[in-house]
């Protein structure tokens, strides 16, 4: 993966909350990662009651949204020489790349029109319009505010704890995430929630397609993220290689639910998976990739 260093890196969508934001609880629809204070069996549990439980975070929006940070520091280091060499500023040019392609790829894939919204960066803890997280939660998109959320020293705890150590791993979680973003744009994140109340038995189930479906996204963009630009059409990416996509498979296989729970010394439960297993997680964004179409990721017609 080789970025193009005289892409402008727009740091108006990100948020940085670092330094602020309160701690506790769980929102949204995080990825099932270990770190920070709930370690990997506790995040399983925590991800169970905020998708389960929680129903995608949504009936805690009364909780308002969290409070805006200040970028300036961000948007000092991100127009500096060495801005690539910093991770927030890579990070933040990741999401430029993202939201591009979905500015073109939603409207021709689905007719809606994109709605760009923020990455929130923070450390520690963070208040959401879903309630409190902290970042035992890992990434996650929370619907009620239209925002992602990540704490960038997940990064590390998935190289350290999970063995994910590409450095393309970064971008195939925010694109991930991004995924949830156009779910809930298209009502995706809307109909499952309704479905898991009419049928709550089988609300893991849902949850594992609307999953999957956020992976096949994720590999839709991975195709054709060396087409994005930024605002005066600088290419993001000089290049994406293979073995960048090699990397972002082995991330998606590295947090199947079977992994995690055999990584934490748990049985294996397929009827308790929110997240799909590694293979499936696997298939699904090496879909997107293949295809680079969006509209091939339903993953809700017949099993995922």
């Amino acid at each position: 993966m080789e970025l193009n260093e005289n892409a402008r890196i727009d740091t108006s969508q990100v948020d940085d909350r670092r330094g602020s934001g309160g701690g506790g609880g769980v929102g949204g629809i995080p990825i099932p990662i270990g770190g920070g204070r709930g370690g990997i069996v506790g995040i399983v549990i925590a991800v169970l009651v905020a998708l389960v439980g929680g129903g995608f975070g949504l009936n805690a929006a009364t909780n308002g949204g969290g409070e805006q940070g200040d970028n300036t520091s961000l948007e000092q280091k991100c127009s500096a020489d060495d801005a690539l060499q910093q991770l927030d500023c890579r990070n933040t040019l990741y999401v430029n790349s993202i939201q591009a392609y979905w500015r073109t790829a939603l409207p021709q894939a689905f007719g809606e029109q994109y709605r760009a919204t923020d990455t929130v960066f923070f450390s520690q803890a963070v208040n959401t319009a879903c309630g409190q997280a902290d970042s035992g939660v890992g990434p996650f998109y929370c619907p009620a505010d239209a925002q992602v959320y990540i704490d960038l020293t997940f990064y590390r705890v998935l190289a350290e704890q999970l063995g994910a150590e590409g450095e393309f791993a970064q971008p195939y979680v925010l694109a991930h995430e991004y995924g949830h973003h156009v779910q809930n744009l298209l009502g995706t994140n809307e109909q499952v929630r309704r479905q898991q109340q009419r049928d709550p038995d089988n609300a893991n189930a849902l949850s594992v397609k609307l999953e999957l479906q956020a992976d096949c996204y994720a590999g839709a963009w991975a195709r054709n993220a060396t087409g994005t630009a930024d605002e005066s059409g600088q290419k993001i990416f000089k290049s994406i290689s293979e073995q960048d996509i090699a990397q972002a498979i082995d991330t998606a296989e590295k947090i199947g639910d079977d992994a995690i729970s055999e990584r934490a010394n748990r049985p294996v439960n397929p009827e308790e998976f929110t997240h799909g297993s590694s293979e499936q997680r696997r298939e699904w964004f090496t879909k997107g990739y293949e295809t680079g179409d969006p509209k091939s990721c339903d993953t809700f017609s017949g099993a995922a």
